[in-house]
């Protein structure tokens, strides 16, 4: 197992609540940065409080801001089908983001989505960490570049390290992988279908942290 350096979720001491049902609550009222003021929901994880699989995105979209439900949108529901082709049921994971807000552009009357800034992960990362110490899983998978970097700072790369396991700062192991949507956006290319399958074979190694 390799062993990458401490992303920002591990360079701070995260909120401070018992649970996250408080940790949560607190959230809703998150000032850290200015991506509150357009976003319609704070958007946190969701899932069993001691779940064995955190996964982690980036950020929530336009449709999981309207909902203020994370993975319900086009990415989310390509996680569902992929994580039921690999064997993983979606119900015992928890799953949140790096960034708690819906980053846009106005294109029209379209939210186009924005990638969050290294200070608004940063400064969200308060709140992963604490979802990190309180769920206490056995695997994390970082979902894409914004993910990964929130973890294990820039010294990990997705295009390097998919596919690999690697040990978090807290000895959590973490499996690094695409972010659904990056397959979504590729999918008129020829090598979608490869990337595809490739993904689904990422996600059957959880089922060797669950045993």
């Amino acid at each position: 197992m390799l062993t990458s350096r401490k992303g920002p979720a591990f360079e701070t001491t995260g909120a401070e609540g018992s649970s996250i049902s408080r940790v949560r609550e607190e959230a809703e009222s998150c000032t850290r940065c200015d991506l509150y003021k357009s976003a319609t929901h704070l958007v946190f994880g969701k899932g069993p409080a001691r779940a064995k699989v955190l996964f982690v995105g980036e950020q929530p979209g336009d449709r999981e801001d309207q909902a203020g439900q994370p993975f319900v949108g086009p990415a989310g529901k390509l996680l569902d089908r992929c994580l039921e082709k690999a064997g993983i049921d979606r119900d015992m994971c928890y799953v949140t983001n790096a960034v708690k807000h819906f980053k846009f552009t106005l294109r029209g009357k379209r939210r186009i989505h924005s990638k969050p800034k290294t200070g608004e992960v940063q400064a969200c990362a308060w709140w992963l960490a604490a979802e990190l110490r309180l769920i206490k899983p056995t695997l994390v998978v970082a979902l894409g570049a914004t993910a990964l970097y929130s973890l294990l700072g820039r010294q990990a790369k997705v295009t390097r390290d998919r596919g690999k396991v690697l040990n978090s700062p807290n000895g959590v192991p973490m499996l690094v992988t695409f972010h659904p949507s990056a397959l979504l956006r590729s999918r008129d290319r020829a090598d979608a279908e490869l990337n595809r399958a490739r993904f689904v074979e990422d996600l059957r190694k959880i089922a060797d942290f669950l045993e």
